[in-house]
């Protein structure tokens, strides 16, 4: 399939295909828009059942990261890699040394780091050849734990607009998905006396959970429907779809997964039965937030003034809080408010919803 014949592609500014026999790299790295500044995006290391599914994910992926920086005030524009393959087979030093050399090619429009199926060492062996990679201990440190932290500014934005409330004491939190973002958003969550309810495909993690936070355990199948006051996607994408609707009995939906929305249709749904939703490119924008320093120090990047990481990390729920209040005012799901927010500050005429 051809790049323009994605209903992925938005008018993407590049989109580069790289390849290594020896190491068995395939990796794609899309670029969305750079009119805020050069792009940034992590890189998402994972089987893919076919070549298109990966383009499509890379492309949709760079979009959701040129809203994301737009709607977080970073002077920072979007874009995304993926890597094709297993991690657990594929993944070598020599294979990452390639796309680190691969990645300092283009870096004077794209930077890169942590992401699914690919770890803050996995940054630290790229940067042996790039300078154009971020997000470890020599700089901003793990992106997880700042995402994790911006997911619960934006847990508080939705507990002020839906709930009235300026806590989260004795909330019921159902956290779907365990990894390094989602058990850290449940952690704080637990010392904030929230009650939890978890799923992973990992049981080892879910059992940890229960001895840890006290916290029920159901099936990944069920955790959608459980009777809580939010629901808190970390896992993948495409969790919310227009079947399970009529199952969701939460009355917010905020967590730190890309793409939950499995289609615009399944948005407007869960506005039409007045189940807030918090967009995920804004509420999971802690990681790329964290970033802007050691992005900043990279070569060909221009200094600007920032505030500190914890007000850019709470401007998370004062941006959200402005999307729910604008949602209301217009009408529209708060998805919708947020694309066409960011597209204003990108300088883009208004395109699809995201699905």
């Amino acid at each position: 399939m051809s790049v323009w014949q994605s209903t992925e592609f938005d008018n993407h500014e590049q989109v580069c295909c790289f390849s290594d026999a020896e190491t068995g790299l395939r990796a794609v790295v899309a670029v969305h828009s750079t009119a805020l500044g050069p792009a940034a995006g992590g890189t998402r290391f994972q089987p893919y059942a076919t070549d298109d599914m990966a383009m499509d994910d890379a492309l949709r992926l760079s979009r959701a990261m040129s809203y994301k920086c737009a709607l977080a005030g970073l002077p920072v524009g979007g874009g995304k890699a993926v890597i094709i393959g297993d991690p657990g087979h594929l993944k070598s030093e020599k294979l990452l040394t390639v796309f680190g050399r691969f990645i300092d090619r283009i870096g004077n429009v794209f930077a890169t780091g942590e992401d699914v199926g690919f770890s803050v060492a996995d940054v630290e062996t790229m940067q042996r050849v790039t300078p154009y990679a971020a997000g470890t201990s020599r700089d901003a440190g793990d992106p997880s734990i700042h995402t994790a932290m911006g997911v619960l500014h934006g847990l508080h934005a939705v507990a002020e607009y839906r709930f009235d409330r300026n806590d989260l004491r004795g909330m019921k939190v159902a956290i779907q998905g365990l990894g390094s973002v989602g058990w850290r958003v449940a952690r704080h969550l637990h010392d904030l006396g929230c009650q939890l309810i978890v799923a992973d495909v990992d049981e080892a993690k879910v059992a940890k959970a229960r001895a840890e936070f006290g916290a029920q355990a159901v099936t990944t199948n069920e955790i959608h429907a459980a009777e809580v006051d939010i629901f808190c996607p970390c896992a993948l994408g495409g969790v919310i779809s227009q079947q399970m609707m009529p199952e969701i009995r939460a009355r917010a939906i905020a967590g730190a997964a890309n793409n939950q929305l499995a289609s615009a249709k399944a948005g407007e749904m869960l506005h039409a039965r007045k189940i807030l939703f918090a967009p995920d490119y804004v509420i999971n924008a802690g990681g790329i937030v964290s970033g802007m320093e050691a992005m900043q120090a990279m070569p060909g990047r221009k200094s600007a003034d920032v505030a500190p990481l914890a007000e850019r990390l709470a401007w998370i729920n004062t941006r959200l809080l402005e999307i729910f209040i604008r949602s209301h005012d217009e009408a529209r799901p708060p998805e919708v408010i947020a694309q066409t927010m960011a597209e204003e500050l990108i300088g883009r005429a208004p395109a699809k919803v995201l699905a």
